[in-house]
């Protein structure tokens, strides 16, 4: 019977939601397991000599709804202003189909990246029309799907000229910047320039006469005063000089004006955000980036292309360029977890929806405003930039002060720009009683836009462009931008997309390392809230007070969970936490006089992300073997940091291992390289095994990034956002990253490394998730999920381990939380573990991770969100599986015609008239009983990447062409 304390607790209690399995399933996991207790099991698989002393020092767990009116009241200290300060972020109308349908829809926010194309299709359509936008409105060839904002995009362009350059033997090592490019835009170039030893000038690009050997140049259009330039002189002068042009654009203004491809641009870059795209503080927003059709190559990110499916059917998939990210290591051309898919999506939608027509409006009532407002301004006696302009207008010749102070009485915030000059940015939601309040801020006559009957004055000038800057191409011609411009249709077709692609509303997604686990509706909540979502990065401070303690609480919370003494939330994806972190190693050695210290560890195991940061820091990746148990090879480790002790930089290492297991020797391993003057990088892909049970910095790590999209449980979003803060040890916390705009209150010491991000706390809105995360779950609640992940793991790893032998253990034959099984036996019977993976579609799953970091195995994390229930389900599919591959072998199924070689099987060709096969049409679509209870349709069969490929095709026009071209020839009688 239940006391009257039980009885009176409160009702929605967090952490037995998030880790769910019944007492009883859990007493049958651990009989499986083999373990009396959870306890015992974590006291088994974490060596003692890594265990944390005491208990997390955090506040105790509060239920959902007490953690919400926490967050509530944090909220309520932020001010949400009317913001004109621009500088690359607007205001923006977010139509309600797509917030609602999408933003805050888990069927989209809790896919992940789409490396399985066939449960993928929904994603892999929206992000072929992003990037069908992009290349349409900036006039170029070919684009990514996405980046991460707009200053890191620059940088990723520079990086792709200095990349085509080298390949030219060309030995230029000058990169010329605009100084009318955004600030931070500027900043982050000049981070990313400094260890590849590029040198960034800046200067007016009217004067700038190509001294030196100049490899590219950068200029912003319009630029950050507002004022739009023709470039095509200066693009044609820096072609002649050897460099390829980088433009920094706005995909709305350049729906009027010409395209940067139609005057020499080889690179177009910046930020949807103002496609529908809350502020938020930062962000998550997709950045972009397009290029020439010659240079696809070296091109970062990722890539979606079209290809043909089994049945000769269009099917998309990311195309080769991203899956080599991996395979190159440090020759990669990016670090490849640089997207935000989410994000593009919504970006893409928001085109859709409004369609060319709709755009061109936006922008031409965006720039009749901005000239309605001039016309005012100069009438009130003020001195503005020069036309052409698009948004924005410099004001000059005033006391800004008084006008910043006029402007926060209203409730305005102008961009501060010197003492005599402030700046004003408009936006779609201007309207113009938003003018005439601005053109009273400068004494102008409140009603001087209106006639003496109340009416808008006519429009002074016309909202298009003259020559040379007016647009004369078309854009958005594909079907898909004319024809959903109702509500009703646009919904239907975000629906259409959706049912296309596998996520945790259907089933546990067990990817290794990535960490698919519950991400919970309370916290997702505060995302749209307006207090978070509607404030502008570079506002005042006193207007962000409620940002500044939600940070500096998760600032501290995540100190106490790493061990370490700060932490930077700048850092807006985990691959830009692996570069932060080893650019403070880098700054630091720099500090004491070390600068030539440049050899970083990586143990062969390694994510294929972690070679690629350390080359963009310009170190030289030094392989570290691994042993025949997956473990560094500590020999091979102390033996090469002795033979480089000279210039021994750091160690990148993932803990527990990439392999699924708790090192003994890290400890030993850490020492090994401080001895010989190297600082410990911690790779924090897998802090989901750690969390409570002990910590990078109590381990022996100097500098650890975490994924809050994994372990904090910020959703994949199918590949971004993510936000990757790193911990610091208390000698590096000087180096953290700083910002150009915003001061930093660890910016100490003089030692930073400048911006990595383009916002100050990256992408701030989503800091709520994690915040409220940790406040729920608790001390007690974040330590018992940790032994839950263990738990899960080991009991999928003993259920399995007889059919598909993992493959690596650590102490007592446990595992971590996660395991890799042994697929490669099964090759000479003519299997793949591709094979497996596509046929797990058919039992309605996704594939945990394939072959890494071991070819030709599965990598599996249940994580602690799943229950019993599910896990069985799962390790029922693959035991049924192994039943399917047994009779390949035996010869009782057909070597080429059975279940797995034709995985996945669509709806198109169970329901066909032709059935060539020798197994059921059963067999093949409801292999075991929860498909009839709830089956998931694979949208294609099984994609032909190599075709595709070969036939490289990226926009919505080339589908569209493909899909025609495949319908099959009218018969007739």
């Amino acid at each position: 019977m239940a006391s009257p304390r039980d009885l009176l607790a409160p009702l929605d209690t967090f952490e037995r939601r998030h880790t769910g399995s019944p007492a009883a399933d859990v007493a049958g996991m651990l009989q499986t397991v083999g373990f009396d207790s959870v306890d015992a099991l974590a006291d088994a698989a974490v060596p003692a000599n890594i265990r944390l002393k005491r208990p997390l020092r955090l506040p105790a767990a509060a239920s959902e709804s007490t953690a919400l009116a926490e967050l509530r009241a944090i909220a309520s200290k932020n001010k949400v202003f009317r913001s004109y300060i621009g500088m690359g972020y607007y205001d923006t109308a977010t139509p309600g189909v797509i917030q609602r349908n999408i933003l805050e829809n888990p069927a989209w926010y809790t896919a992940y990246t789409p490396y399985q194309a066939e449960i993928s299709q929904g994603r892999l359509e929206a992000l072929l029309n992003f990037q069908t936008v992009v290349t349409d409105l900036t006039g170029l060839q070919i684009a990514n799907a996405s980046m991460l904002d707009e200053g890191t995009a620059a940088a990723e362009a520079m990086m792709l000229a200095h990349r085509v350059k080298l390949g030219e033997s060309h030995d230029a090592s000058v990169f010329f910047v605009s100084d009318k490019c955004q600030p931070q835009t500027i900043d982050i170039v000049k981070t990313r320039a400094k260890p590849l030893n590029v040198s960034v000038v800046t200067g007016d690009h009217r004067t700038y006469d190509f001294a030196g050997k100049v490899f590219g140049v950068l200029v912003q259009y319009p630029d950050t005063t507002g004022s739009i330039h023709d470039f095509a002189a200066f693009f044609e002068k820096a072609h002649a000089a050897g460099a390829l042009c980088v433009v920094a654009t706005d995909l709305l203004a350049l729906t009027l004006l010409r395209a940067p491809g139609e005057f020499g641009a080889d690179v177009a870059v910046g930020s949807a955000q103002r496609f529908g795209v809350p502020m938020g503080f930062g962000g998550p927003h997709a950045g972009f980036l397009a290029t020439k059709d010659e240079f696809k190559r070296q091109m970062p990110g990722r890539l979606v292309g079209v290809s043909k499916d089994a049945q000769g059917n269009p099917a998309m998939r990311l195309a080769l360029g991203t899956r080599e990210q991996h395979i190159r290591r440090d020759k990669a051309t990016s670090n490849i977890c640089t997207a935000q898919v989410l994000l593009a999506v919504m970006a893409s939608m928001y085109a859709v929806y409004h369609g060319p027509a709709g755009l061109k409006r936006i922008a031409q009532r965006t720039r009749l405003l901005t000239r309605m407002l001039a016309d005012g301004l100069k009438a009130a006696g003020a001195k503005i930039n020069a036309e052409p302009v698009f948004d924005t207008l410099t004001v000059t010749g005033i006391a800004a002060a008084q006008i910043h102070a006029a402007a926060a009485a209203a409730r305005l915030n102008l961009r501060p720009v010197d003492a005599s000059t402030v700046g004003i940015s408009l936006d779609e939601t201007t309207t113009v009683e938003d003018l005439q309040v601005l053109i009273s801020l400068f004494g102008g006559a409140a009603t001087s836009l209106h006639t003496d009957r109340g009416e808008v004055a006519a429009a002074p000038v016309e909202s298009d462009y003259a020559a040379p800057f007016a647009r004369s191409s078309e854009f958005l011609t594909a079907s898909v931008f004319n024809k959903y411009h109702t509500e009703h249709e646009m919904l239907r077709y975000i629906k259409r997309l959706e049912t296309k692609d596998l996520s945790l509303v259907h089933s546990m997604i067990s990817l290794g390392s990535c960490t698919m686990k519950l991400n919970a509706t309370s916290e997702m909540f505060p995302v749209t809230w307006p207090e978070f979502g509607r404030l502008h990065p570079f506002a005042p401070a006193d207007q962000t007070k409620g940002y500044a303690k939600m940070f500096a609480q998760l600032e501290k919370w995540l100190s106490e969970i790493t061990g370490f003494a700060a932490v930077s939330l700048q850092p807006n994806a985990g691959s830009q936490g692996e570069y932060a972190g080893l650019l403070v190693i880098r700054a630091y050695h720099e500090s004491r006089g070390e600068g030539h210290r440049n050899i970083c560890l990586i143990p062969t195991s390694a994510h294929g992300t972690n070679p690629a940061s350390a080359a963009m820091c310009n170190f030289k990746v030094v392989p570290v073997a691994c042993d025949a148990n997956g473990n560094i090879d500590v020999t091979d480790l102390k033996a090469k940091a002795a033979e480089h002790a000279a210039n021994l930089a750091a160690l990148m290492v993932t803990y527990p291992s990439t392999h699924g297991v708790f090192e003994t020797s890290i400890k030993s391993i850490c020492k090994a390289i401080h001895d010989h003057g190297g600082q410990v990088y911690m790779d924090g892909a897998n802090m989901n095994a750690q969390v409570g049970l002990t910590s990078p910095g109590y381990i022996g790590a100097d500098v650890c990034h975490l994924n809050l999209h994994k372990t904090f449980c910020i959703p994949h979003g199918g590949g971004g956002p993510g936000m990757g803060p790193i911990g610091v040890a208390k000698h590096l916390v000087g180096f953290l990253p700083s910002h150009p705009v915003v001061p930093l209150h660890h910016d100490t010491g003089g030692h930073h490394m400048g911006a990595v991000s383009a916002a100050p706390w990256g992408s701030a809105s989503i800091l709520v998730i994690s915040w409220m995360f940790i406040r729920m779950m608790g001390p007690d609640g974040l330590t018992r999920a940790t032994k839950f992940a263990l738990l899960n793991a080991n009991y999928i790893a003993k259920r399995l381990d007889a059919l598909f032998p993992v493959l690596y253990r650590g102490a007592g034959g446990l595992i971590a939380h996660e395991c890799i099984l042994e697929f490669r036996p099964w090759k000479k019977h003519g299997l793949e573990v591709e094979d497996v993976a596509k046929r797990l579609m058919d039992y309605g799953y996704h594939a945990p991770t394939m072959s890494f970091p071991v070819p030709g195995t599965l990598m599996i994390e249940p994580t602690e969100s799943e229950t019993k229930a599910e896990l069985d389900r799962f390790c029922d599919a693959l035991v049924a599986i192994h039943g399917e591959m047994a009779a390949v072998a035996s010869g009782e199924s057909d070597k080429l015609n059975n279940p797995l070689k034709h995985a996945p099987h669509t709806a198109a060709v169970v329901c066909a008239t032709e059935w060539p096969h020798p197994y059921t049409r059963e067999r093949a679509a409801f292999p075991d009983k929860w498909t009839r209870a709830a089956k998931f349709w694979p949208a294609t069969g099984r994609v032909d990447n190599v075709y595709g490929d070969r036939n490289l095709v990226c926009s919505c026009v080339g589908m569209e062409a493909y899909a025609e071209a495949a319908k099959p020839s009218p018969t007739h009688a």
